[in-house]
């Protein structure tokens, strides 16, 4: 493995796998985020000024049977143009293989872009097929992994394409590079106190991540549905809340390592309660562990926040997975918000917050405290997988 920041890319076709599986509008088919095809650009922009070109291939959303319009990469030419400064030549080939794809990558001049049609066009890319991955990598001289949202996969582009290119033509880009740092920083080199805060609906998600964690962390927060899980264990009343009863043995069982290995396990003391699933519900504000019958908890209540951000502000290393309530309802947001400050707050004081998952990303977003925390990380289920403890596919074909 090269070091991104140290290859000269001067005069290769480096073949970059990214993610741009950006959300499209479906009337228009128009980009409505485009996170993801930003965090990419001081990749691309580092090889192009190198005097290096650019291979992108990427897949969109989930085609079944073979090329769909809505799925196609042409959609997002236009934009890349734009963000590349508008000067960038950049060609879009309506096939990631075949003739047409591999007579443009060898006309590319240095400082072009090609884009490839999408990946998942074809069935041989999500089945890690050898062949496909050959013919992806005859496009290019050196392969760079760029997409950490799909590294837990072990696809043809993402994994199976590493054999074809020598250890030293195989390269991390500066988004898969942030976030192994940023992942590795808080498993394996954390500052403590070092805080988990985990929310979300079911405890069954976050089952491998507890249980890691418990080796780790000094103290771990539960929020979210799953809270409701730890609650009944413990002989709590939680009225209609959101409850997995196969898992109340696997709660008790969290609960019980956690004290032996001296471990701090916060659940919320209080719950802000509705009497339906709606923005129009009536609440009330309760103990988690006495909800009257027919009501549920959808956030986290005021004592809670307050516990858990004294928990917060104490820290010295921070994750953050998960939110503490149906926060996409402006009545049950104010748990997660709070969380928001006290990560924000801990951050300014020199703490190391990472902050992952699909939900918590669109929390701190929503909020705008993208720039107030340590790392974002863009991978939801790639970096559920890593602190699982798992090695995953995308990272090792890099390395190895």
């Amino acid at each position: 493995m090269t070091n991104f920041s140290s290859f000269n890319f001067s005069g290769h076709r480096a073949l970059i796998r990214v993610d741009f599986n950006v959300p499209l509008d479906k009337a228009t088919l128009a980009i409505t985020d485009d996170t993801r095809m930003r965090a990419t650009l001081p990749t691309i922009k580092k090889i192009l000024g190198d005097g290096g070109s650019v291979i992108l291939m990427s897949h969109l959303g989930r085609p079944k049977e073979g090329p769909e319009d809505k799925y196609s990469l042409r959609h997002l030419v236009n934009h890349l143009h734009e963000l590349l400064g508008g000067e960038t030549k950049v060609y879009f080939a309506d096939d990631c293989i075949g003739e047409q794809a591999g007579t443009t990558a060898n006309m590319l001049r240095p400082g072009e872009v090609l884009l490839l049609e999408n990946l998942r066009f074809y069935k041989e890319e999500e089945k890690g097929d050898k062949e496909f991955a050959k013919k992806l990598a005859r496009l290019g001289t050196v392969w760079v992994n760029d997409a950490f949202g799909t590294a837990h996969r072990a696809h043809a582009s993402t994994a199976v394409i590493a054999e074809f290119f020598p250890a030293d033509r195989r390269v991390f880009g500066t988004v898969m590079e942030g976030e192994v740092l940023a992942a590795e920083k808080v498993l394996k080199e954390a500052e403590k106190p070092f805080t988990a805060i985990l929310g979300g609906a079911k405890v069954s998600d976050k089952i491998l991540i507890i249980e890691n964690l418990l080796e780790r962390a000094t103290d771990i927060i539960i929020g979210g549905g799953m809270a409701y899980t730890f609650m009944k264990a413990r002989g709590g009343k939680i009225g209609s809340s959101l409850c997995e009863e196969d898992r109340i043995d696997t709660a008790l069982d969290i609960l019980t390592k956690a004290t032996a290995k001296g471990v701090s396990i916060h659940l919320p003391e209080d719950s802000v309660i509705a009497d339906k699933f709606a923005a129009d519900a009536n609440t009330e504000v309760r103990p988690s562990d006495a909800i009257p019958d027919g009501w549920l908890g959808l956030d986290i209540g005021p004592k809670a926040c307050g516990i858990f951000s004294e928990v917060i502000g104490k820290s010295k290393t921070i994750l953050w997975n998960g939110p503490m309530g149906v926060f996409e309802m402006e009545r049950f947001q104010a748990g997660t918000k709070a969380i928001a400050d006290a990560v924000a707050d801990a951050t300014s004081k020199g703490a190391f917050s990472l902050v992952g998952g699909g939900d918590s990303v669109a929390a701190v977003n929503k909020f705008g405290y993208n720039d107030k925390v340590s790392y974002v990380s863009t991978g939801g289920g790639a970096m559920l997988e890593y602190f699982e403890g798992k090695e995953l596919p995308g990272i090792a074909a890099v390395k190895s």
